[in-house]
């Protein structure tokens, strides 16, 4: 009996990575655990407002299913540009492969901001998350901010 249920579980693992990989490439796990996030952050924005403020309302739980919606309308599209401008690029004879980092740098921004968020309402919870893991994500920002102004200036100054 536990064999059969080992092999449903990894028949189902299984299906899950193919069709991530199918999908997403390779990486398929990082929007997976992206989704993830998402549903985290909903459930501890609807806890808050519940439990916490007292001030559930359709309204806003709808304003933040739209709003990570959105987040992957964004994605979608930073790799669908990167995509297009890679093979754009192979053309007309222009190496525009460093654009490929628009999609992976957008979704590296929202996975921050996603934990961030997770965090901030736990905080407001009153759980007890260790400073050093709210630190180590600004500075996470900072770092990815600070990379994408300088692939910025390289654009610029090779555009001269």
């Amino acid at each position: 009996m536990k064999l059969i249920e080992f092999d449903k579980i990894n028949v189902i693992y299984g299906l899950i990575a193919t069709i991530g990989v199918a999908l997403f490439g390779k990486y398929w796990f990082l929007f997976a655990g992206f989704l993830i996030l998402n549903v985290i952050d909903y459930a501890t924005g609807y806890c808050k407002a519940r439990f916490y403020k007292k001030n559930e309302s359709s309204a806003i739980g709808a304003k933040g299913i739209l709003k990570k919606v959105c987040y992957w309308i964004v994605i979608g599209l930073a790799f669908f540009i990167s995509t297009c401008f890679v093979y754009m690029g192979e053309t007309i004879g222009i190496n525009l492969s460093f654009v490929q980092l628009f999609g992976w740098f957008t979704l590296a921004t929202y996975l921050i901001n996603e934990i961030r968020s997770i965090l901030e309402k736990l905080v407001e919870m009153n759980v007890n998350v260790p400073a050093f893991l709210i630190a180590g994500l600004a500075v996470t920002q900072k770092l990815l901010d600070t990379k994408t102004e300088m692939k910025e200036s390289e654009v610029g100054d090779n555009g001269k």
